[in-house]
Formats: C-alpha cells, structure tokens, sequence
C-alpha cells in the first residue's frame, strides 16, 4: 500500500500541508473527501491550509481508514500535541472504564467513546483548557460542515458532557450546551391488515416466528433478539424481557397464536442459548431480521418505507384503538416517561374517525352525482 508522506509548505504566501504520494487511484478518492482539499500540479500533492489541529485530523483519518502514512518533521508537533494519540487514548480508556463502572451498555460505550476521541483531537488543546465555545466549534464542524444529523448532535452532547461531569479538572457549566431542537415526527404504522398480509407473506418458519413475536408484544428488535427460550413462561402467558432499554427488566403478554407458533419452531430448530440463533450458535443478527422484513413487505405489496420499529409502533397504535388504557401500554412498551407513549393518541384512528367534519352538516353526508346534471343544465 501506498505510504502518504506529509509536508508543511509554503504554497500562494500560505501554510499548508501537503499530502504526498504514488499514484493510487483509491488514495485519490479518499483525498477528495477531505474538507477544503485541493490539488497543486506544481507540488504534485493534495495540500490543506495547515494547522496543528488540521494534521492531527488527518492523521486520525488516515489511522482509521489504515492508509500509512510518514510525518517526517512533522513528528515532533504530533508528539508535543496537548491532544498527542498517546494522551488521548489514556483519556478516553479511563472514560471507557468510567462508564462501564457507571452500567453503561456496551453499544453506547463504544460510541460515546469514539465521539470523545474525535473531539478531542478536534479541540487540540490541553483538556482542562476546553471551554463552551470549543465545544460548540465542534459540534458545528461535525454537523453544519460535514452534515451530520441533529441526532447525531444529540449523541456527541451526550458523550462530551458524560466526559466531562466525571471529574472536577473540568472548569466548564455543563447547562451552557445548547442541544439541537428535535424535529417533531409522526411514527410510521401499518394498518392490521397489512400486518396480515405482510405475515402471511412470510413463509419460512423462523422468519414468521420473528416478525410475528415483535408485532405481538410490542417488542425492539434487540429485546427479541435476546431472548432465552427459558424467557418464555408458557404456564403463566407471559414474557420476560430482560434489561431492555435503560437496563430495565419487565413483562410483556404472550398470545395463545404465539405460543403455539414458537411451538412448532422450537421442535424444528431446537435452539440451544437464543430464542432464535444464527448459523454460528449466536443471537440472530438485527440486520437479518431488517432483510427479512424488507423482503416479506415487497411480497405483501408494501411500498411505503417501513422499519423493524414499525411493528412496535403498529402494535401500541392497534392496542390503543381497540380501548387499552394508555398507561397500560407505556408499562408494556417499557417507557419511562409517558409522554413518549402520548405520541401513539397522535396517530390512532380511534378519536379522529369519531370526528365529524363540518363540511359533512353544509353539503350531506355523501355527494349526489344528481347535483352535477343539474348544474350541468344551468351552466348550459
């Protein structure tokens, strides 16, 4: 593999730091993803305007894609970098354990992990140098410049302040950090017709088993996925969900329809840790199951984009409708705060078909095709 040899020079009365070399038509590719990238046929190299922080970017851009790369003079700024690869990985290693003694799920502790790492050889400076305005230069860079989402915003507020609150070296108001104001949607939900067809076109046995479980308790693709078959009490009708989201246990109903289907499954596959397994013996991937749902919803003829989270939806949305207390569907969904719950009255067709438009009062109920004629016989 090519090895990229990076050079300060002076280019058009300006600093700038070059990025050399042999032709690799890959390496060409990933350059051009480079914020402010340009080409010099005089120095024959991509080059950016240069800064210590801009070098130390791009030496994490290179050690995360796995290009090599020679610094040549340029090794003393990174090793007397306030933010040098070796401080910041003592940093975020002591986060790292910070948050696993703190329970932290795994999935989020590689994430805030990551988001800490990025920020803080962004910043560049000596940690308990860092103020609001680093932060919220940051945050602009990642989101305004590179066009990430608000909620990936969310994500980053959240790893630096859970950083940050962990020890007093930090002289910052964590209250200061503006989140993003979060847009305001509307779940998708199928009508139960369309959770019939599409499980009707589901034919192989796992693959139904999976869908049909995740629709009928209102489950997220990770809890199904977890799952034991000692999870499921089949004496008392109940399953039992095991530190679902914010590490909480709980339990959900399970319908007669469902227990005879895991039945027959469980004769066939005969899993031996997980509910349902993959080839390896493991937890069944969430990616599967997103391919499976994909693929039944084109059979059953569903165009609009649907999600795994959709049953879930669907299922909260068809309880309320048929008269399920709200309270009762927030313990079953397993939300804390009711007001995520609220967003399903939203949808539910329970209240809105029982309201009458006006219009209904002014013109009747049904339009009279007799009216066209007659106005048809006026205008003539």
């Amino acid at each position: 593999m090519a090895v990229i040899l990076l050079k300060k020079l002076m280019h058009r009365n300006k600093e700038c730091l070059f990025m050399q070399h042999p032709y690799d038509v890959n390496l060409s590719t990933f350059f051009k993803t480079i914020p402010a990238w340009a080409y010099s046929a005089t120095h024959k190299g991509f080059y950016v305007p240069y800064s210590p922080q801009k070098l130390l970017e791009l030496t994490m851009l290179f050690d995360k894609a796995g290009y090599p790369y020679h610094l040549g003079d340029l090794d003393w700024v990174i090793k007397h970098s306030p933010n040098s690869l070796s401080n910041v990985r003592t940093e975020v290693s002591d986060f790292a354990q910070y948050l696993k003694y703190k329970n932290y799920s795994e999935s989020t502790i590689k994430t805030y992990v990551s988001l800490v790492e990025q920020f803080l050889r962004h910043v560049a400076k000596p940690i308990d140098e860092i103020n609001i305005s680093d932060i919220e230069r940051h945050i602009k860079h990642v989101v305004v410049d590179r066009k990430f989402s608000l909620s990936y915003q969310n994500q980053i507020v959240n790893a630096i302040k859970s950083f940050m609150a962990r020890s007093q070296r930090f002289k910052i108001d964590l209250s200061q950090i503006e989140r993003p104001r979060r847009s305001q949607y509307l779940p998708s939900v199928l009508s139960k017709q369309e959770v019939k067809d599409l499980l009707n076109h589901t034919s192989n046995l796992k693959h139904k088993a999976i869908l049909s479980l995740i629709y009928s308790a209102g489950l997220r693709v990770g809890e199904a996925m977890s799952l034991e078959p000692k999870d499921i009490d089949s004496k008392r009708g109940l399953i039992m969900i095991r530190q679902g989201k914010g590490h909480r246990d709980r339990v959900v109903g399970l319908s007669s329809y469902i227990l005879d289907l895991l039945r027959v499954y469980y004769k066939q596959y005969k899993p031996q840790v997980y509910l349902f397994e993959g080839a390896a013996g493991q937890a069944y991937s969430q990616s599967s199951v997103r391919a499976i749902l994909k693929a039944s919803a084109e059979r059953a003829g569903i165009k609009r984009p649907i999600r795994v989270h959709t049953l879930r939806h669907s299922f909260a949305t068809h309880l309320l409708e048929s008269g399920t207390d709200l309270r009762f569907i927030q313990d079953i969904l397993g939300h804390k705060d009711p007001k995520t719950t609220m967003i399903y009255t939203h949808v539910s067709n329970r209240a809105i078909q029982n309201v009458t438009s006006p219009i209904d009062s002014l013109m009747g109920e049904t339009f009279d095709d007799s009216q066209k004629d007659e106005d048809k016989k006026k205008r003539k």
